[in-house]
């Protein structure tokens, strides 16, 4: 067990203290926003927009901080893991309170195990990348998740997948190889770690999109909440355990409100339109991110980055387009 040392600059009484204002202020908010978000109800395509970016840029945010905690400050990766979400976990108890233990009460807790599994070893692979190649880059290679979806739902689900679809999944792996450029010399096997994420949380997605027809949302969501993260806890210990300090806990406290904040605004996103319209803001995250890695890292992408950007981004637009006419045909 190490002692990670302390964030370099951050007073540790006023950065906690901050971090406990920024909590009260943020339970407030929320609950604020759950009891007036129907008074938007006039405007509901507006607020799924706007919750759908500002959680895209809380996610930005949190992607600053994943980084400056590994890259920046080497915190180990698999301990940063545990107590983002462990802090995460922590800032979801009045959630848990109100939906109660016996939302956990289901017939397949395996699958269930295994969905939240595959999330927090997603989780793992995120972080470990974001120690390693620059926010721009993972996220652009994150996005790959729809096409692993697409051939999980094919393999293990049973779902026809059409040659549109068959293309646009091609396509988007072209997008993915010319960030990759595995055949640069450039090329490091770290930078697979934002597509091994992809593919671990496509397999996690799978799993929850085969349980949401016969099990209630508040199920799926608390069963995600408690086994996160002792699992995550178990890959920590496994990796060598790492207690932050100082400002290095500061910064946690703040990821751990970022990831709770991100996930809120989402779920305000879905409730306040249609996903199908919701989702195209959410590539918005690839710009975001970009647009942070420089402001505090120096980072500039590299023109090839937007060619293989722009190929994602159209593949996934053209799938999303594909399903709402299919839902269209079969309603």
């Amino acid at each position: 067990m190490s002692m990670a040392a302390r964030g370099r600059g951050l007073p540790r009484p006023r950065a906690v203290a901050s971090c406990v204002l920024i909590y009260v202020w943020s339970l407030s908010w929320m609950e604020d926003m759950n009891q007036n978000s129907l008074v938007m109800s006039h405007s509901r395509a507006f607020a799924g927009a706007a919750f759908m970016v500002a959680g895209g840029v809380a996610f930005s945010l949190l992607n600053v901080v994943t980084q400056w905690l590994t890259m920046t400050l080497a915190f180990p990766a698999a301990s940063a893991a545990f107590w983002q979400y462990a802090f995460a976990f922590l800032f979801s108890l009045p959630f848990l309170r109100k939906a109660g233990l016996s939302a956990m009460r289901t017939r397949y807790p395996w699958r269930h195990l295994v969905r939240v599994a595959f999330a927090a070893l997603g989780v793992e692979a995120w972080v470990s990348g974001l120690a390693s190649v620059p926010i721009w880059q993972a996220i652009a290679l994150v996005m790959t998740s729809p096409f692993f979806i697409i051939l999980g739902a094919r393999l293990f689900l049973g779902e026809r997948v059409g040659p549109a679809r068959w293309a646009a999944t091609g396509i988007g792996f072209v997008g993915a190889m010319i960030i990759l450029q595995p055949w640069s010399d450039s090329f490091t096997w770290a930078a697979l770690l934002p597509v091994a994420s992809a593919l671990l949380w496509g397999a996690s997605s799978l799993i929850t999109k085969s349980l949401t027809g016969i099990e209630k949302p508040e199920t799926i969501t608390v069963w995600l909440l408690v086994l996160l993260t002792p699992i995550n806890g178990g890959l920590a210990l496994a990796a060598g355990f790492a207690i932050p300090a100082g400002g290095t806990l500061a910064l946690f406290l703040l990821a751990g409100l970022l990831t709770v904040v991100a996930q809120y605004l989402l779920t305000l996103a879905y409730a306040s339109a249609d996903a199908a319209y919701v989702q195209p803001f959410d590539d918005l995250k690839l710009p975001l991110n970009v647009l942070a890695g420089w402001l505090f890292f120096g980072y500039a992408p590299a023109g090839y980055l937007w060619l293989g950007a722009a190929l994602i981004l159209a593949a996934s637009l053209f799938i999303m387009r594909t399903e709402m006419r299919r839902e269209r045909e079969t309603a």
